[in-house]
Protein backbone atom coordinates (compact mmCIF):
# COMPACT_ATOMS: atom_id res chain seq x y z
CA UNK A 1 0.00 0.00 0.00
CA UNK A 2 1.16 3.19 -0.87
CA UNK A 3 -0.10 6.67 -0.48
CA UNK A 4 0.08 9.25 -3.36
CA UNK A 5 2.98 11.46 -3.65
CA UNK A 6 3.04 15.02 -2.09
CA UNK A 7 2.19 17.76 -4.79
CA UNK A 8 5.84 19.17 -4.79
CA UNK A 9 6.82 15.79 -6.40
CA UNK A 10 5.29 16.91 -9.36
CA UNK A 11 7.83 19.51 -9.55
CA UNK A 12 10.48 18.70 -12.62
CA UNK A 13 12.85 16.10 -10.86
CA UNK A 14 15.68 18.36 -11.81
CA UNK A 15 14.26 21.42 -10.24
CA UNK A 16 13.69 20.23 -7.02
CA UNK A 17 16.77 21.34 -5.04
CA UNK A 18 16.99 23.90 -7.52
CA UNK A 19 14.29 26.11 -6.33
CA UNK A 20 15.48 29.01 -4.43
CA UNK A 21 15.73 28.20 -0.16
CA UNK A 22 12.56 30.35 0.58
CA UNK A 23 10.59 28.37 -2.38
CA UNK A 24 12.18 25.07 -1.67
CA UNK A 25 11.28 25.40 2.13
CA UNK A 26 7.52 26.21 1.04
CA UNK A 27 7.15 23.05 -0.98
CA UNK A 28 9.10 20.54 1.25
CA UNK A 29 7.24 21.83 4.54
CA UNK A 30 10.75 22.53 6.94
CA UNK A 31 14.32 23.46 6.53
CA UNK A 32 16.36 23.36 3.33
CA UNK A 33 20.07 23.50 4.55
CA UNK A 34 20.80 20.92 6.64
CA UNK A 35 23.66 22.01 8.65
CA UNK A 36 27.32 20.44 8.70
CA UNK A 37 28.82 20.89 12.26
CA UNK A 38 32.73 21.34 12.08
CA UNK A 39 32.63 18.07 14.62
CA UNK A 40 29.92 15.70 12.11
CA UNK A 41 26.12 15.40 11.96
CA UNK A 42 24.29 13.44 14.47
CA UNK A 43 20.87 12.25 13.55
CA UNK A 44 18.54 10.43 16.47
CA UNK A 45 16.43 7.58 14.28
CA UNK A 46 13.62 6.20 16.58
CA UNK A 47 10.97 3.54 15.76
CA UNK A 48 8.43 3.16 17.60
CA UNK A 49 5.72 0.62 18.01
CA UNK A 50 2.64 2.91 16.69
CA UNK A 51 -0.15 0.77 14.58
CA UNK A 52 -1.60 3.88 13.27
CA UNK A 53 -2.59 3.52 9.68
CA UNK A 54 -2.19 -0.31 9.94
CA UNK A 55 -5.47 -2.01 8.29
CA UNK A 56 -7.24 -5.19 10.23
CA UNK A 57 -5.58 -7.53 7.34
CA UNK A 58 -2.19 -6.13 7.73
CA UNK A 59 -2.01 -6.76 11.48
CA UNK A 60 -3.94 -10.13 10.66
CA UNK A 61 -1.24 -11.10 8.63
CA UNK A 62 1.72 -9.64 9.77
CA UNK A 63 1.13 -10.23 13.57
CA UNK A 64 0.68 -6.46 14.51
CA UNK A 65 -1.91 -7.03 16.52
CA UNK A 66 -1.22 -6.17 20.70
CA UNK A 67 -1.71 -2.24 21.70
CA UNK A 68 1.38 -0.11 21.45
CA UNK A 69 2.68 2.23 24.10
CA UNK A 70 4.13 4.81 21.28
CA UNK A 71 7.65 3.79 23.06
CA UNK A 72 10.78 4.38 21.64
CA UNK A 73 11.70 0.04 20.71
CA UNK A 74 14.35 1.34 18.14
CA UNK A 75 16.95 4.37 19.13
CA UNK A 76 19.88 4.59 16.84
CA UNK A 77 22.62 7.08 16.80
CA UNK A 78 23.67 7.80 13.52
CA UNK A 79 26.97 10.01 13.17
CA UNK A 80 28.03 11.91 9.96
CA UNK A 81 31.37 12.68 9.95
CA UNK A 82 32.43 15.76 8.91
CA UNK A 83 33.68 15.10 5.38
CA UNK A 84 30.72 12.77 4.58
CA UNK A 85 32.84 10.04 4.39
CA UNK A 86 32.02 7.85 7.25
CA UNK A 87 29.16 7.16 8.85
CA UNK A 88 28.59 5.44 12.51
CA UNK A 89 25.32 3.83 13.72
CA UNK A 90 25.04 3.14 17.43
CA UNK A 91 21.84 1.62 18.80
CA UNK A 92 20.87 1.49 22.29
CA UNK A 93 19.07 -1.09 23.36
CA UNK A 94 15.41 -0.20 24.42
CA UNK A 95 15.49 -1.55 27.95
CA UNK A 96 18.83 0.62 28.66
CA UNK A 97 19.00 1.87 32.25
CA UNK A 98 18.31 5.85 31.71
CA UNK A 99 18.31 8.86 33.42
CA UNK A 100 14.87 11.15 32.28
CA UNK A 101 15.58 14.17 32.49
CA UNK A 102 12.93 17.00 34.45
CA UNK A 103 10.96 18.94 34.95
CA UNK A 104 9.33 17.39 32.20
CA UNK A 105 5.35 17.26 31.12
CA UNK A 106 4.08 13.78 30.33
CA UNK A 107 2.19 14.02 27.13
CA UNK A 108 -0.82 11.83 28.25
CA UNK A 109 -1.73 13.41 31.00
CA UNK A 110 -0.34 16.64 31.64
CA UNK A 111 1.72 15.62 34.72
CA UNK A 112 5.17 17.12 35.60
CA UNK A 113 7.92 14.95 36.57
CA UNK A 114 11.18 15.56 37.62
CA UNK A 115 14.13 13.56 36.86
CA UNK A 116 13.69 9.78 37.53
CA UNK A 117 15.50 6.25 36.52
CA UNK A 118 13.36 4.51 33.15
CA UNK A 119 13.78 2.17 30.75
CA UNK A 120 15.39 4.55 27.59
CA UNK A 121 12.34 3.57 25.47
CA UNK A 122 10.20 4.81 27.85
CA UNK A 123 11.11 8.26 27.02
CA UNK A 124 9.73 8.89 24.23
CA UNK A 125 5.90 7.50 25.32
CA UNK A 126 6.40 9.71 28.42
CA UNK A 127 7.32 12.97 26.97
CA UNK A 128 7.98 12.38 22.56
CA UNK A 129 10.39 13.87 20.86
CA UNK A 130 11.75 16.34 22.78
CA UNK A 131 12.37 14.44 26.20
CA UNK A 132 13.42 11.33 23.90
CA UNK A 133 16.40 13.60 22.43
CA UNK A 134 17.19 14.99 25.93
CA UNK A 135 17.37 11.45 27.46
CA UNK A 136 19.76 10.86 24.83
CA UNK A 137 22.07 14.14 24.85
CA UNK A 138 22.35 13.18 28.66
CA UNK A 139 22.74 9.30 28.59
CA UNK A 140 25.59 9.94 25.52
CA UNK A 141 26.90 13.63 25.99
CA UNK A 142 26.66 14.02 22.54
CA UNK A 143 24.71 16.46 20.83
CA UNK A 144 21.42 15.58 18.31
CA UNK A 145 21.24 18.01 15.73
CA UNK A 146 18.27 16.52 13.97
CA UNK A 147 15.03 13.43 15.10
CA UNK A 148 13.64 11.12 12.63
CA UNK A 149 10.63 9.23 13.97
CA UNK A 150 9.14 6.04 12.04
CA UNK A 151 6.47 3.93 13.05
CA UNK A 152 4.76 1.22 12.05
CA UNK A 153 2.89 2.19 8.64
CA UNK A 154 6.40 4.18 7.65
CA UNK A 155 8.29 1.89 7.73
CA UNK A 156 6.60 -0.56 5.59
CA UNK A 157 5.20 1.90 2.95
CA UNK A 158 8.72 3.03 2.84
CA UNK A 159 10.48 -0.27 2.51
CA UNK A 160 7.32 -0.92 -0.03
CA UNK A 161 9.14 1.95 -2.51
CA UNK A 162 12.06 -0.53 -3.29
CA UNK A 163 11.67 -1.77 -5.99
CA UNK A 164 12.14 -5.49 -5.77
CA UNK A 165 12.04 -5.58 -2.25
CA UNK A 166 15.02 -6.16 0.71
CA UNK A 167 16.91 -8.82 0.82
CA UNK A 168 16.97 -10.95 4.39
CA UNK A 169 19.23 -13.94 4.78
CA UNK A 170 20.41 -16.62 7.17
CA UNK A 171 22.74 -19.36 7.83
CA UNK A 172 19.97 -21.21 9.66
CA UNK A 173 16.23 -21.27 9.71
CA UNK A 174 14.60 -18.14 11.72
CA UNK A 175 11.09 -19.07 13.36
CA UNK A 176 9.47 -16.45 15.73
CA UNK A 177 6.11 -17.39 16.79
CA UNK A 178 5.46 -13.51 18.04
CA UNK A 179 6.24 -11.61 14.79
CA UNK A 180 5.52 -14.56 12.81
CA UNK A 181 8.77 -14.74 10.62
CA UNK A 182 9.64 -18.52 8.92
CA UNK A 183 13.02 -18.04 7.40
CA UNK A 184 14.63 -20.90 5.91
CA UNK A 185 18.13 -21.05 4.98
CA UNK A 186 19.39 -18.73 2.42
CA UNK A 187 18.49 -15.31 1.17
CA UNK A 188 15.04 -13.86 -0.09
CA UNK A 189 13.56 -10.56 -1.18
CA UNK A 190 10.85 -9.04 1.05
CA UNK A 191 8.39 -5.83 0.86
CA UNK A 192 7.35 -3.77 3.80
CA UNK A 193 5.20 -6.42 5.58
CA UNK A 194 7.57 -9.05 6.03
CA UNK A 195 10.34 -6.49 6.52
CA UNK A 196 8.90 -5.27 9.41
CA UNK A 197 8.35 -8.77 10.79
CA UNK A 198 12.06 -9.77 10.33
CA UNK A 199 13.35 -6.46 12.37
CA UNK A 200 11.04 -6.77 15.31
CA UNK A 201 12.39 -10.92 15.73
CA UNK A 202 13.67 -11.30 19.25
CA UNK A 203 12.80 -15.15 19.94
CA UNK A 204 14.07 -16.58 16.72
CA UNK A 205 18.15 -17.10 17.13
CA UNK A 206 17.72 -16.82 21.05
CA UNK A 207 19.59 -13.42 21.02
CA UNK A 208 16.83 -11.40 22.53
CA UNK A 209 17.22 -7.75 22.19
CA UNK A 210 20.60 -7.81 20.68
CA UNK A 211 19.93 -10.38 17.92
CA UNK A 212 17.24 -8.01 16.83
CA UNK A 213 19.43 -5.35 16.76
CA UNK A 214 21.46 -6.68 14.12
CA UNK A 215 18.81 -8.07 12.09
CA UNK A 216 17.77 -4.50 12.09
CA UNK A 217 21.56 -3.14 11.07
CA UNK A 218 21.58 -6.03 8.40
CA UNK A 219 18.70 -4.90 7.13
CA UNK A 220 19.31 -1.61 6.86
CA UNK A 221 22.63 -2.23 5.21
CA UNK A 222 20.91 -4.23 2.48
CA UNK A 223 18.16 -1.64 1.75
CA UNK A 224 21.15 1.08 1.58
CA UNK A 225 22.56 -1.13 -1.05
CA UNK A 226 19.33 -1.88 -2.91
CA UNK A 227 18.42 2.17 -2.95
CA UNK A 228 22.19 2.57 -4.49
CA UNK A 229 21.85 -0.87 -6.97
CA UNK A 230 18.14 0.87 -8.12
CA UNK A 231 19.87 4.00 -9.07
CA UNK A 232 17.20 5.85 -6.30
CA UNK A 233 19.86 8.01 -4.92
CA UNK A 234 20.52 9.45 -8.83
CA UNK A 235 16.40 9.52 -9.68
CA UNK A 236 14.91 13.09 -7.92
CA UNK A 237 11.70 11.70 -8.55
CA UNK A 238 12.37 8.24 -6.80
CA UNK A 239 14.91 10.07 -4.49
CA UNK A 240 12.02 12.40 -3.02
CA UNK A 241 9.29 10.33 -2.66
CA UNK A 242 11.42 7.73 -0.58
CA UNK A 243 12.26 10.93 1.65
CA UNK A 244 8.79 11.79 2.01
CA UNK A 245 7.40 8.58 2.70
CA UNK A 246 10.29 7.89 4.97
CA UNK A 247 9.76 11.41 6.90
CA UNK A 248 5.89 11.72 7.06
CA UNK A 249 4.73 14.81 7.80
CA UNK A 250 4.51 14.46 11.77
CA UNK A 251 6.34 17.74 13.42
CA UNK A 252 8.86 16.77 16.39
CA UNK A 253 11.20 18.70 18.48
CA UNK A 254 14.70 19.14 15.98
CA UNK A 255 12.64 16.66 13.39
CA UNK A 256 14.56 16.47 9.97
CA UNK A 257 12.81 17.92 7.49
CA UNK A 258 12.26 15.77 3.77
CA UNK A 259 14.08 18.15 2.34
CA UNK A 260 17.36 18.25 4.91
CA UNK A 261 17.10 14.05 4.10
CA UNK A 262 17.64 14.78 0.59
CA UNK A 263 20.76 16.96 1.16
CA UNK A 264 21.56 14.25 3.64
CA UNK A 265 21.24 11.77 0.70
CA UNK A 266 23.46 13.64 -1.56
CA UNK A 267 26.00 14.39 0.70
CA UNK A 268 26.50 9.92 1.00
CA UNK A 269 25.59 9.04 -2.26
CA UNK A 270 29.04 8.35 -2.84
CA UNK A 271 29.78 6.80 0.62
CA UNK A 272 30.87 3.28 0.32
CA UNK A 273 29.22 0.97 2.13
CA UNK A 274 32.67 -0.04 3.42
CA UNK A 275 32.47 3.26 5.30
CA UNK A 276 29.43 2.64 7.60
CA UNK A 277 30.08 0.99 10.35
CA UNK A 278 27.24 -0.78 12.49
CA UNK A 279 27.72 -1.58 16.44
CA UNK A 280 25.23 -1.66 19.17
CA UNK A 281 26.74 0.74 22.91
CA UNK A 282 28.82 -1.66 24.84
CA UNK A 283 26.84 -3.73 27.95
CA UNK A 284 28.29 -4.36 30.83
CA UNK A 285 25.13 -6.75 31.92
CA UNK A 286 21.45 -6.70 33.55
CA UNK A 287 21.39 -3.88 36.55
CA UNK A 288 19.33 -4.93 40.01
CA UNK A 289 15.91 -4.35 39.57
CA UNK A 290 15.19 -0.44 39.75
CA UNK A 291 11.81 1.08 41.46
CA UNK A 292 9.74 2.62 38.82
CA UNK A 293 11.98 0.85 35.77
CA UNK A 294 11.96 -2.68 36.44
CA UNK A 295 15.16 -4.88 34.63
CA UNK A 296 17.04 -3.00 32.71
CA UNK A 297 20.47 -3.30 31.15
CA UNK A 298 23.20 -1.63 32.34
CA UNK A 299 25.70 -0.58 29.92
CA UNK A 300 29.75 -0.90 30.31
CA UNK A 301 30.86 2.83 31.31
CA UNK A 302 34.07 2.90 29.97
CA UNK A 303 33.36 0.89 27.11
CA UNK A 304 30.41 3.44 26.36
CA UNK A 305 32.40 6.44 27.28
CA UNK A 306 35.27 5.44 24.86
CA UNK A 307 32.31 4.86 21.89
CA UNK A 308 30.66 8.50 22.32
CA UNK A 309 34.13 10.17 22.73
CA UNK A 310 34.96 8.45 19.31
CA UNK A 311 31.86 10.16 17.72
CA UNK A 312 32.48 13.37 19.69
CA UNK A 313 36.24 13.68 18.20
CA UNK A 314 34.75 12.27 14.90
CA UNK A 315 36.70 9.31 14.59
CA UNK A 316 35.62 5.67 14.07
CA UNK A 317 34.47 3.21 16.54
CA UNK A 318 36.81 1.47 18.77
CA UNK A 319 37.23 -1.99 17.55
CA UNK A 320 36.20 -4.68 19.44
CA UNK A 321 39.01 -5.85 21.21
CA UNK A 322 39.38 -2.35 22.91
CA UNK A 323 36.33 -2.96 24.78
CA UNK A 324 36.07 -5.41 27.63
CA UNK A 325 33.54 -8.30 27.26
CA UNK A 326 29.92 -8.38 28.30
CA UNK A 327 28.63 -10.56 31.09
CA UNK A 328 25.90 -11.26 28.55
CA UNK A 329 27.08 -13.40 26.24
CA UNK A 330 24.88 -12.07 22.80
CA UNK A 331 25.33 -8.52 23.92
CA UNK A 332 28.83 -8.44 22.56
CA UNK A 333 30.29 -5.07 21.59
CA UNK A 334 31.50 -5.91 17.79
CA UNK A 335 31.21 -3.15 14.96
CA UNK A 336 30.35 -4.25 11.37
CA UNK A 337 31.50 -2.74 7.90
CA UNK A 338 27.72 -2.55 6.05
CA UNK A 339 29.78 -3.83 2.79
CA UNK A 340 29.98 -7.00 5.57
CA UNK A 341 26.35 -7.22 6.00
CA UNK A 342 24.93 -7.60 2.59
CA UNK A 343 23.33 -10.67 1.82
CA UNK A 344 24.56 -13.25 -1.24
Amino acid sequence: MRFPPPRWLLLAPAALLALAPGALASAFGGPVELSAPAGGFNLLVVGTDSRAGVTAAEKERFRLGGQGCDCSDVMMLVHVSARHDRVSVVSLPRDSLAELPGPHTVLRTGDVHDSHPAKINAAHAEGGAQLTVETVEAATGIEVHRFLKVDFRRFMDTVDRIDGGVPICTAKPLKDPSTGLDLAVGTRRVGGGEGLQYVRSRKADGEMDFGRIRKQHRFIANALDRIRSDRILRDPRKLAALTATLRGTESAERGISPAELLRLAARLKRTDLSRFEFATVPVRGYNPVVEGAGSTVGWDAEGAAEVFARIRADRPLPPAEAVAPSAISVARYAPARGSSLICP
